[in-house]
């Protein structure tokens, strides 16, 4: 005797218009030099995130921090009962329809980048991107993509997603200096872990710049400090 039918589930795609948000420390007008694009951590917010740059902000850089498309409550429901303002995080994608999250910001990137620059035409600033953490990841795949050229890579915290051909991805960055941090109690990008990325780009010929700081997995104004003044002159 025969079962009942299978059922015919069948996935589909639709793309549509999403509202992002992003925010900016310094000069969004007139001629800054550079423009510093940081991309946030898993479970974190581009409001908070960016008020970690403050110590960049002298007036001749514009930083923007965009905020990933997907938010979601940092505690469990049994704890956001008791809480006048429940923690928002936001992610920049899971492995539950990867491909179309990675699609959606990358596009996305790439919009935010084309607005920028033409607000600033004329200015001709420096571009710097930045990822932290999960956000390594996303500057990454953008960069890989992008159609605009990067004068600085920094990638914080975190390394370059496997998928990605190291020494097709370096060519396609056209000579784009990269530079790796982390600290030194990183708890997640560990010692082992920064050497590990660190000997996979000198295997596949990729120049890179290390540096270490006293610190976890947070980016301290000393070190950001560091970096910054490491560019002068590039």
């Amino acid at each position: 005797m025969n079962g009942p039918p299978e059922p015919s589930i069948t996935a589909h795609e639709i793309v549509v218009s999403r509202t992002a948000r992003y925010f900016t420390l310094g000069p969004t007008h007139g001629f800054p030099r550079e423009i510093w694009l940081v991309c946030h951590g898993y479970g974190q917010l581009a409001s908070r995130f960016i008020a970690q740059f403050v110590e960049l902000d002298d007036g001749t850089r514009l930083v923007v921090a965009p905020e990933a498309l997907s938010r979601f409550y940092l505690d469990p429901i049994s704890e956001r009962r008791t809480q006048r303002d429940p923690r928002v995080g936001a992610t920049w994608m899971t492995r539950e329809h990867r491909l179309g999250e990675i699609t959606d910001y990358v596009s996305y990137l790439e919009q935010l980048t084309g607005e920028l620059k033409h607000r600033l035409m004329g200015a001709a600033p420096r571009l710097v991107v930045l990822g932290f953490s999960q956000g390594t990841a996303t500057v990454c795949r953008w960069a890989d993509a992008s159609a605009y050229h990067v004068d600085e890579l920094v990638l914080w915290g975190g390394g370059i997603p496997p998928e990605l051909d190291l020494s097709a991805w370096s060519e396609r960055l056209r000579g784009t200096p990269l530079t790796l941090v982390a600290g030194d109690a990183d708890e997640f990008m560990t010692s082992a872990a920064f050497a590990s990325e660190a000997e996979r780009l000198s295997a596949a010929g990729v120049a890179h710049t290390l540096q270490r700081y006293a610190g976890k997995h947070e980016i301290t104004p000393e070190a950001l400090e560091t970096l910054a003044a490491s560019f002068a002159g590039r």
